[in-house]
């Protein structure tokens, strides 16, 4: 798993290496961001002490929300060399989100370097094993994903990779379309095919 996610990290430093100033400050698919917002929060847990984040927390009052929007608004006015240089020295670094283990560093990354590559239309490729493992824990348990969003009914099936989820309607695209969203990203639905695209409503979520 570590491999998998060192990797992810190179990947996407050198990405984030090549984009232009406009680039860097576009919007991402994390609402309210810019790239260099998804960098820094991307980078926090590299270039915060632990002595740091308590005091940060305890001064959101406990709202890690409002902590992260907070640093990600600061740091995102660094130099676009540090925040890379942060992410690429730092791929074999072992941190991973409280109780989601290597799997839950590996959907952090990979979700965020969707939420930075895909409307800038950029190329990021992400191993297979990646993306199901990704896909995997996503979904969640039962008929929400764990971001909340109501998949009840509906068949997920990757048009790219061997892979489904659920039961119902049939809901098809690229994996990293149906990653989005299940991570409760806005994007078009017609990127999506199959029955269960009708029961999205709407122009995207």
């Amino acid at each position: 798993m570590m491999e998998l996610i060192a990797a992810g990290r190179r990947e996407l430093a050198n990405v984030l290496g090549g984009l232009s100033a406009d680039q860097w400050q576009a919007p991402s698919l994390c609402a309210g961001w810019t790239v260099a917002h998804v960098v820094a929060h991307v980078t926090m847990p590299f270039r915060i002490s632990e002595r740091e984040f308590m005091l940060g927390i305890q001064q959101a009052g406990g709202r890690f929300t409002e902590f992260s929007d907070a640093v990600a608004s600061r740091d995102s006015r660094l130099p676009q060399t540090e925040l890379v240089a942060a992410l690429r020295d730092n791929a074999d670094h072992p941190w991973s989100p409280p109780g989601g283990g290597p799997a839950g560093a590996l959907s952090h990354d990979t979700i965020h370097s969707l939420d930075i590559t895909r409307p800038l239309s950029v190329k990021n490729p992400i191993p297979d094993e990646a993306m199901i493992t990704v896909l995997d824990l996503t979904v969640g348990q039962g008929s929400r994903s764990l971001f909340g969003v109501d998949l009840d009914g509906i068949e997920l099936r990757a048009t790219d990779l061997d892979w489904s989820s659920g039961s119902g309607a049939p809901l098809e695209g690229r994996s990293l379309d149906l990653l989005l969203f299940i991570a409760g990203r806005r994007i078009p639905h017609d990127v999506f095919s199959g029955p269960g695209a009708r029961r999205l409503g709407g122009p995207g979520r």
